[in-house]
Parts: structure tokens; sequence; C-alpha cells
């Protein structure tokens, strides 16, 4: 078998796998199905990546009527039925039709068929904020106009959020799984990475097919717009004239096996999984600790058995309000040194921000920012914010040989989640 060699862009070197407790399995991601406003699928997704594309686009998915402003990132030419085919789209609500699209994409984009998946081990875990609340919208406006008699009942059987995962289960025919659908809101695709990292490693499971998944609702658009933290335009991360977010939606899953499974089958490897960091300081329902973002950081470096001088960017949570992005960027800055921070990020200046999907389409963009060697940029900015003093790659993005990438994921309620991703080498 070949082995990976480490070393990253400062020149720093070590062992092939440094980290605390390494006599587990080495886990690689083969595959990637991401479904988004700026492209549906690899190629596409990439593409948007490069060119800095925008997805900003009046809301169509509810009715604005009543709000000052209503921009928002939706997925408009997202068609089911070519992903969807051993059930009826329509049996699936918008955020399981995304994930069961984007597990399939995955399936297809790591060189496997869905009777490869079936006959191993499996673990589909996907991570979400809003379950299907797009469809729990419905169901409130019909009661409040006409009474629960005018409930859909299809519509009702869509609204549990495990379809996510087990909509995944279905469309690939799998038995010997583990189903699991994550809530830790805007954390929740790290999360459930991180979940399918920990059972590949310890050798429960064979291939885990891993990410989040939302769909654009009226209740987060209008909690966020309530809240004051919804822009009237565009997302700028970073920027000092940011105004807030744009709610957005989509899917990432990533298709995640073992080192020594994708070598032995000569699979196309994005990047290794280095190790991940969860904390919950649970000190407030929305405002964000620096503190704890930071011992996050601390955390999934330990984990991955990493420094932060060996980390080459990092795709931040950068959300576009100002509560945020100056609390994140002092955290790097306390976890870096305020001399020595890396490159930092925000694709969700490109994508909004797609709720429980972000962190695992952002890990999907931190994969393919390895593999094809670019450092995606933070659009429509203008100045960077003196509080946040980053180099957030404005406008364009840059070319870059990554070695090592962070993706940082903050959530309501504490919830936090760092996950750490390098490229891997044959020695061959």
């Amino acid at each position: 078998m070949s082995a990976s060699i480490s070393t990253d862009a400062r020149g720093h070197s070590g062992p092939p796998d440094p980290r605390p407790g390494a006599g587990g399995r080495r886990v690689v991601i083969t595959g990637l199905g991401v479904v988004t406003s700026i492209g549906i699928g690899v190629e596409a997704f990439t593409a948007g990546l490069r060119e800095g594309r925008s997805g900003v686009k009046p809301i169509t998915a509810f009715d604005t009527t009543g709000f000052a402003h209503a921009n928002g990132c939706e997925v408009t030419d997202f068609e089911p039925g070519r992903w969807i085919t051993r059930q009826q789209p329509e049996e699936l609500g918008r955020a399981s039709q995304f994930s069961v699209a984007a597990a399939r994409m995955a399936v297809d984009d790591a060189g496997l068929t869905a009777a490869d998946v079936r006959s191993r081990r499996s673990l589909v875990s996907v991570g979400t904020t809003d379950g299907e609340s797009r469809d729990l919208d419905q169901l409130v406006a019909a009661g409040m106009e006409t009474g629960p008699d005018a409930y859909d009942p299809g519509v009702a059987r869509r609204v549990p959020a495990g379809r996510l995962s087990s909509g995944i289960v279905r469309e690939l025919g799998l038995e010997d799984v583990e189903a699991v659908t994550i809530p830790t809101a805007c954390a929740a695709g790290n999360y459930a990475v991180g979940y399918g990292y920990d059972a590949l490693r310890s050798g429960d499971v064979d291939i885990a097919l891993c990410g989040g998944a939302d769909a654009a609702c009226r209740k987060t658009f209008t909690g966020f717009y309530r809240l004051g933290t919804v822009a009237p335009e565009v997302c700028r991360p970073f920027d000092k004239d940011r105004e807030g977010i744009l709610t957005g939606e989509g899917a990432g899953i990533l298709l995640m096996e073992s080192l020594d499974s994708a070598v032995a089958r000569g699979a196309r490897i994005y990047a290794e999984v280095l190790g991940y960091g969860l904390a919950c300081d649970a000190l407030h329902p929305v405002a964000p600790d620096r503190d704890s973002i930071a011992r996050t950081m601390q955390i999934a470096h330990r984990n991955a058995g990493v420094t932060p001088d060996r980390i080459d960017f990092v795709s931040a949570h950068g959300t576009g309000t100002k509560a945020n992005d100056i609390t994140e960027a002092g955290a790097i800055r306390q976890v870096f040194g305020a001399d020595t921070m890396p490159r930092t990020v925000s694709i969700k200046s490109m994508i909004g921000h797609s709720m429980g999907a972000a962190s695992a389409v952002a890990a999907a963009a931190c994969a393919l920012a390895i593999t094809e060697g670019f450092i995606p940029p933070t659009i429509n900015h203008r100045e960077t914010d003196p509080e946040c003093a980053v180099d957030c790659v404005p406008n364009k993005a840059v070319e870059a040989e990554l070695n090592i990438v962070q993706n940082n994921a903050l959530a309501f309620g504490g919830n936090n989640a760092v996950l750490i991703l390098g490229a891997y080498r044959s020695a061959a």
C-alpha cells in the first residue's frame, strides 16, 4: 500500500499519522455531492467557486409581501428526478430531495454504484437546522386559514427530519446501515462528518455518506429578519459595511471510506479527514463566544495532530453579521496569533447561509480547493473591517498549493464544530 507524505506549504513535515490514538484507520474523502445556488454537482460547483459566482436573487420560495427586503440564495435549477429514481421525488420534502440527490452524486463521483455501497457496512449521517420546515410552513398556513382538516396528508408525511437520512437509505437500497439525522443547527454538517469519521476510523462501518441539507423556508428567513440580521442586498463577510446574512439552501454530502479501501480500489482521493473538534458552551441562545470558538479550534488541532502554523487557510463560518465576524476573527487571532493568521474566507458571500448544509458544503469546497489548488474568494468585498483584520481573499480566487485546511462551523446555542482536512499525496 502507498503511504502519504505529511508536508505543508510552510515546509513542516511529520510522520504519516501524528494524531493521538493513531491506531485507528485513516479516513479519506473519495466522492462529493453538492446542491448549491452557484452550481449543482462537482464540476459546476468548482467553477462557481473559482469564478466567485453569486447565487443571490429575489426569494420565490414563499410570499415575501411585507418584508422590506427579501433577497436570498435559492437553488433554482434543481430537477430531483435526475437523481431520485427508486422513489417518487414528491414523496420527499425539498431538503430530503437535496440530501438524496447529493448522496447519489457522491456515490457516482466516487466511482461506485449503489450495489457497491449496499454490499458494505455503511453509515448515513445528515445534519440539518430546519428539517422539512418548508412543509411545516405550508401546513401551518393551511391550518391558520381553514383549520387542521385542510392539512395535506402527503405533505404531513414528509415532515419528519429523519427522512433526510432515511431517504438516502431508501434510494440506495441500503440494508446493513445506520442512519442518523443530526440537528445541531448551523454546525450540523461538520457534526455529521465527524460522526462518520469516528465510525470509519474505529472500523464500525466501511463507507459513510455524511453532510447536511436544508431548504429555504419562511420560518427561518423571518426569524433572522426579526433579529435584524438579514442583509438588504448581498452578504459581505468581514467587510466594514457588512449588513448581515442572506438565507440560502442546498446540500453537501461527502462519501468517505478508509484509506486502505480507497487505495485498494484505485479511487481518486480529494482529501484526508485529519480530525475535528466539538464544543458547546451554551452561554447564549444566539450570541457567539470567542473563547469557546477558540477552544473548539484548539481541540480540532490537537485531535488532528497539527499546529496552527500548518493551516494553509480557514474556511470561516463567516455569516456577514457584525457579531459573528468580529467574534470569529477574534477567536482565530487568539489561536493563530495576530501576525500569523492564515487567509480566512467565507463562501457564504456566494451561496448564502444554507443552515445545516453550510459547513458540509464548505467541507466539499475545502476538499476541492485542496485537489484543484486554489483558495475560493470572499466576494462582494470592498474594505476589510479593521476589527476583523483578516485576509479574506477578496473577490478573486488565488492559486495555492494547499496541504491542510480548516473548516469552521458555529451555531446558535454555542454549538461549534471545526473540521481539519489534509492533502493526500502518495509516496509512489
